[in-house]
């Protein structure tokens, strides 16, 4: 997924180690909201991990399409959505996806073992991908945050702390799963034909299921603003 957010200035709160120009070695890579940790790299493998935002994790290569990356972080060894990680260069911090020629990655295969691969779509019967999930909505991860000089799983505006009741509300209420492409996270953009559903307890949010994982959507940008875990 292309973005215009390429390139940001360092600032005190980005934890980042420096990265040598090297591609055969392990690098650290912050996660700019809290990130999923899956089994494999795709968004229906199961969920074994988060990378709370502003973290540093292991970065041991990716995907040759570079949108997931191998990571390793508190112990927890799987797949991250690399539109999600940034890296640091001559001082200066860029998403894994955008970084300059002098970050190397080293492109890393998946072995399916038969264990690992948790697919929510079997067997749905609205299972297909109808869309995708802006990595940079309007005061979105990296956009917002790093820009902003604010890193870390608070998102700046773009997150919100769903009540107790709303929480027991939409964990009560189950909805029918859309899957999307992209990863669920705080800021990333839900297409305007996804239908969102109503919270009597915080009437100003919706909700809806992504890929098996209840969200809660600021319904006049259409942006998550909370991942129920």
């Amino acid at each position: 997924m292309k973005t215009s957010f390429t390139k940001f200035t360092m600032v005190s709160s980005l934890a980042l180690a420096a990265v040598l120009p090297v591609s055969a070695m392990a690098m650290d890579a912050s996660a700019a909201t809290d990130l999923n940790i899956r089994s494999g790299p795709a968004n229906n493998f199961t969920i074994v991990g988060v990378i709370p935002g502003g973290e540093a994790a292991t970065l041991d290569g990716c995907v040759e399409d570079g949108t997931w990356c191998k990571v390793s972080y508190d112990g927890v060894e799987g797949w991250s959505y690399a539109p999600y990680l940034t890296v640091s260069a001559e001082e200066e911090a860029y998403v894994v996806t955008e970084r300059p020629a002098s970050v190397e990655v080293t492109t890393v295969t998946y072995e399916d073992t038969g264990e690992t691969l948790k697919d929510e779509r079997q067997g749905a019967t609205a299972g297909a991908v109808i869309g995708s999930l802006a990595a940079y909505a309007a005061g979105g991860p990296v956009g917002g945050i790093i820009a902003g000089g604010i890193l870390g799983g608070a998102a700046g505006s773009a997150a919100v702390e769903p009540t107790v009741e709303t929480v027991t509300y939409v964990r009560s209420n189950p909805v029918e799963t859309v899957y999307l492409d992209g990863e669920v996270a705080v800021g990333a953009g839900v297409p305007q034909d996804v239908t969102l559903y109503e919270i009597p307890s915080q009437s100003e949010y919706r909700y809806v299921d992504i890929n098996g994982q209840t969200v809660i959507v600021n319904p006049e940008t259409n942006a998550i603003v909370s991942v129920i875990r």
